[in-house]
């Protein structure tokens, strides 16, 4: 079967999967793929431009249901939490992607027009809706990198100083720690929009 950029970016994904991103080497995707290691340098010139196919592969994928009748706040909700589901599909990616990938969103991404038209919806003045949108992103991206690499779960079982509670379980439920995220979030923004109808906050 020949070669294709498709295919280069499937099979290195499927070994990221497996092994993480610093596994991944030319040669291995070559033996993946059954294929001479220089002819996969017709196709893609380094393993750096692997990734951001591989990346741009995996953005491509993402799916939300549309609610267009539903409260935005409902909206977000989903969306985020779809989104959540696609970093734990491919969390290894996803980590060096949050981390060494600043452009791996780009405007023409299914989350990020979904975003914000959710937050234009919200009623946040057109002009605000970037920034707005690129805030939630950096926390919601942020709190999914803890996640994912097991940081968040190390800080939420750190012994306050001086407390002992006597409790050696397995931490808070990451699902319900997700969900306080957005609630936070989502009550921000509304604290936000509330000002700004009421003349309070001129930053919206």
């Amino acid at each position: 079967m020949p070669l294709t950029e498709a295919g280069i970016y499937a099979a290195a994904l499927r070994l990221i999967d497996a092994d993480g991103v610093e596994a991944l080497t030319m040669r291995k995707l070559a033996t993946e793929l059954d294929a001479n290691p220089m002819s996969l340098y017709h196709h893609v010139p380094n393993k750096e431009a692997v990734l951001r196919g591989v990346t741009r592969m995996v953005g491509a994928q993402f799916r939300t249901v549309t609610l267009e009748d539903a409260p935005w706040q409902e909206r977000i909700r989903l969306l985020a939490t779809d989104f959540r589901t696609l970093a734990h599909r491919h969390p290894e990616l996803m980590v060096y992607s949050f981390s060494h990938q600043p452009d791996f969103i780009q405007a023409d991404d299914p989350f990020w027009t979904a975003l914000t038209a959710i937050v234009e919806a919200a009623g946040v003045p057109q002009s605000a809706v970037p920034e707005t949108a690129a805030l939630m992103v950096a926390v919601v991206i942020g709190v999914l990198a803890a996640e994912l690499n097991g940081s968040l779960h190390q800080w939420s079982t750190l012994k306050l100083r001086g407390v002992d509670d006597g409790q050696d379980g397995d931490g808070p439920d990451q699902d319900h720690m997700f969900r306080l995220v957005m609630d936070t979030l989502i009550m921000g923004l509304e604290s936000r929009l509330t000002g700004a109808r009421d003349g309070r906050d001129a930053g919206l």
